[in-house]
């Protein structure tokens, strides 16, 4: 939906957008998949269990109970982490109906959504990222490198071509086309009959469940703080251009908000800030934060953007304001699940890229009529 004017209010995600997984160590762009990738080549973990256990615990895995802040990164959290990362009915369901099926993944989004504005979300995008993407002033490298609401709580392809159109709500959502199968035209009686004998009995599961590998045994605590520690550095683009609409004059500048897929650290982490200056703190760039762990919502539920819809009218209407509705807004994220919500309701939105954050400012440039690049970025990009 194009909006027939400027925005009036300008919402982001923070992980993934306003903060991205940035190796200065390195120079390269890290992403939780990769991380998680280089996790199960290191330990024989096989391809994509970790993905695939967090996102099946949904709702009431540990993992959706820490963005929805019932529970803290303490050691009950990873001893269920753990227990969700070597269930044995997902472990079975893994190895009959997903990784020895047909069925081709389609979308898979991060599951280090977890302390968004020191939170990993999914920034995968079909080809590595060049100097260009990496920033105008960033080091150049040498060589080529590589819905829920809040009471819910191999062989597959390279992780290069993971994450189009994630759903984010889930931090490792998949989706699956549907397997062509060809069957004769049968009753429906025999249908029913051959429903009922394809289910296994007690006895068949444990049986099948035997013939399996073992189910890794993963540390998650250990795999939990490697991708935290991956998104710590501002994006080169994204970030600038929410200070530039920060510092407009007060006529100019519309509301800036935020929502966020988060973790509550323990107090005095580090995590907890970007680093020493008051800039650091996402929080202060924003007239409306709304963090999942605080408010017990998580996207991609649409609860959480109508709260961030009821503060934005509320500051508005409390600046002299005529309110806000969904319709004035426009949403940035790098999860496709989590746009979708927003445009359901209303709500123009931008998919910001990995590697391409730049062209998400080109078009926030276009919505808002306002220039968020300087000069040497503009050139750099022409």
């Amino acid at each position: 939906m194009a909006l027939s004017k400027p925005p009036k209010a300008v919402l982001f995600d923070i992980g993934g957008v306003c903060v991205r997984p940035y190796a200065l160590s390195v120079r390269t762009v890290l992403s939780p998949l990769e991380a998680i990738a280089t996790y199960e080549t290191k330990n024989n973990v096989p391809r994509d269990w970790i993905n695939f256990a967090i996102s099946r615990s949904s709702p009431k895995g540990f993992w959706q109970r820490l963005e929805r802040g019932e529970i803290t990164t303490d050691k009950a959290f990873f001893r269920g982490f753990n227990a969700d990362l070597r269930n044995k009915s997902l472990w079975r369901e893994y190895h009959t109906s997903f990784r020895n099926s047909k069925k081709k993944l389609k979308d898979v989004a991060n599951p280090t959504q977890l302390g968004d504005h020191v939170s990993l979300k999914a920034e995968a995008a079909d080809t590595s990222p060049t100097d260009q993407d990496r920033g105008a002033q960033s080091p150049p490298t040498s060589g080529h490198q590589p819905s829920e609401n809040k009471n819910h709580g191999d062989n597959g392809p390279s992780l290069s071509k993971l994450a189009k159109d994630t759903t984010i709500g889930d931090p490792v959502s998949i989706e699956s086309e549907e397997v062509s199968q060809t069957s004769n035209t049968k009753t429906s009686s025999t249908n029913k009959q051959s429903t009922i004998s394809s289910s296994p009995s007690p006895s068949e599961a444990t049986s099948t469940l035997e013939q399996l590998p073992s189910i890794p045994n993963i540390d998650g605590e250990s795999l939990f703080w490697s991708m935290m520690a991956h998104s710590r550095q501002p994006d080169p683009y994204i970030f600038p251009a929410l200070l530039r609409l920060e510092k407009l004059p007060a006529t100019h500048k519309p509301i800036l908000g935020a929502i966020s897929n988060t973790v509550i650290f323990p107090a005095g982490h580090p995590y907890n800030r970007l680093g020493d200056s008051p800039e650091s703190d996402p929080r202060s760039h924003f007239d409306v934060f709304i963090a999942s762990a605080e408010v017990g919502m998580r996207k991609p539920g649409v609860d959480i953007y109508k709260l961030a819809i009821e503060r934005l009218d509320k500051f508005d209407k409390e600046k002299g304001g005529d309110g806000v509705k969904a319709e004035d807004c426009i949403f940035l994220d790098d999860i496709g699940e989590n746009l979708k919500t927003a445009r359901i309701l209303g709500m123009q939105t931008i998919r910001v890229v990995l590697g391409k954050t730049w062209r998400a400012v080109k078009e926030l440039e276009q919505v808002t009529g306002i220039e968020l690049m300087d000069d040497k970025t503009r050139r750099s990009k022409l």
